[in-house]
């Protein structure tokens, strides 16, 4: 058997693939791997790829590309989202040895030591409606802030989204397994842990157990200091889950919700399981409980019949919600999805243009957001050194905050009070 002895890895996408990725990665630790960078001639490269971006062939031919001119023997393995989808277009890249599947990636060291490199890529994948195991993940390297993974896959079939044909059916662990896995992450040193998933709302339904069940327990951890609810369905994110973040220390007042359109038509038309008047309501009703709650909102632009009238409801139900910051999306086609069926398809340079509007009001509504706490003092989990001499943190209702780099702050979690936002909306902590 020959022994390869560095690995690398390079992850393109969310954060469930950044937390897989460390769960990789310590599964070659345990296997006596030592974990290099990119450059630093691995014998071994996982790349981890995600189906969201459009550019997801690209980027992936970019860096086997790059990796093969700095190190011409390296072992490429291709695992992920991407993988699953098109794993004979990726195969079909020139040095890529491996392409592993949803169902086969947590067993890439067997692929890896049991198919050597021999000038054409071994795929390994499976229909996707077979993969139906649960593999619990954190991610770790990042001290302050770990994702740990409660949930993988979705039984929502919106007509824009491939996630549930490259991650499969809905399904989690078991609240007492979450809890362990949650446990380790605490003991690699983190402070906050970031709670991700596909669909994180639909947590528990095989073992009839419930995300508020599974947060109630979080809570009561000892040794972490902050959780937070990462992206929940408005439809999914109950009243009594609000409820909960409302009375407890530990989880932050915080949420990332999807919305994709402020148009009802569109919503029907995407196939999502909410109007409007249930997400305005939504977010009315956490503002009456968590008046200073940061709320995050995902938009897509140029959906097919998004007519300008339709974007404009859009743009209106926007600037009308009390809320923080946007992730704005352009819609791009994906193969096998519904959405292709659709007619009036809206220019590219159109969507384009709608994205660059919604961004605008992003980044007004994080302004406001900021400049409403300046004068305030909240809690702030300071990061390490990024820029020169610059450390920056969190609130616990994610205003990014700035001060001049001191060691001992790292990892601490100290009341800051707040100043007005720079040009990149970034408050500059005020010291007195």
């Amino acid at each position: 058997m020959i022994q390869y002895k560095k690995v690398a890895f390079h992850t393109l996408g969310c954060k469930l693939n950044f937390s897989e990725t460390s769960t990789l990665a310590r599964s070659f630790g345990e296997a006596g791997y030592a974990r290099v960078e990119m450059e630093d001639h691995p014998d071994v490269l996982v790349i981890n790829t995600c189906s969201v971006t459009e550019q997801a062939d690209r980027k992936c031919r970019n860096i086997v590309s790059r990796a093969i001119r700095h190190n011409p023997g390296v072992y490429v393995a291709v695992i992920g989202c991407y993988a699953q989808l098109k794993p004979n277009d990726i195969a079909a890249i020139p040095g890529v040895d491996l392409v592993l599947g949803a169902g086969e990636k947590f067993n890439i060291i067997q692929h890896v030591e049991g198919s050597p490199k021999n000038g054409h890529a071994h795929v390994a994948t499976s229909e996707i409606r077979d993969v139906k195991t649960f593999i619990p993940s954190y991610s770790s390297g990042d001290r302050t802030r770990t994702f740990l993974k409660v949930q993988d896959g979705c039984n929502y079939f919106c007509a824009f989204c491939t996630i549930p044909l490259a991650r499969g059916r809905s399904r989690s662990a078991a609240i007492n397994e979450t809890l362990d896995e949650a446990k380790h992450a605490i003991a690699s040193g983190a402070k906050e842990i970031v709670l991700t998933g596909v669909n994180i709302g639909d947590f528990g339904t095989a073992y009839g157990e419930t995300l508020l069940q599974l947060v109630e327990k979080l809570d009561a951890l000892q040794g972490v200091e902050r959780f937070r609810i990462s992206s929940i369905e408005p439809n999914l994110l109950t009243e009594d889950i609000i409820a909960f973040v409302a009375s407890s220390k530990k989880f932050m007042p915080h949420f990332h919700i999807p919305l994709q359109s402020g148009s009802d038509e569109i919503l029907s038309a995407m196939r999502r399981r909410y109007r409007t008047d249930l997400y305005r309501a939504r977010i009315a009703h956490i503002k009456s409980q968590l008046p200073d709650c940061g709320i995050g909102v995902d938009v897509i632009t140029g959906f097919p019949s998004e007519s300008e009238e339709r974007f404009a409801e859009t743009r209106q139900f926007l600037l009308d919600l009390p809320i923080s910051y946007l992730h704005v999306f352009t819609y791009s086609e994906r193969d096998n999805t519904t959405a292709l069926r659709l007619n009036d398809v809206v220019p590219v340079p159109v969507r384009h243009q709608r994205t660059q509007v919604l961004r605008m009001i992003s980044e007004k509504k994080k302004r406001a957001f900021c400049e409403a706490h300046a004068g305030s003092t909240r809690p702030v989990l300071w990061e390490g050194e990024q820029d020169e001499g610059t450390m920056y943190g969190f609130t616990d209702n994610y205003i990014r905050v700035k001060t001049s780099f001191n060691a001992s702050l790292t990892n601490t979690i100290t009341a800051t009070t707040l100043g007005k936002p720079d040009s990149d909306n970034v408050c500059l902590a005020m010291h007195h």
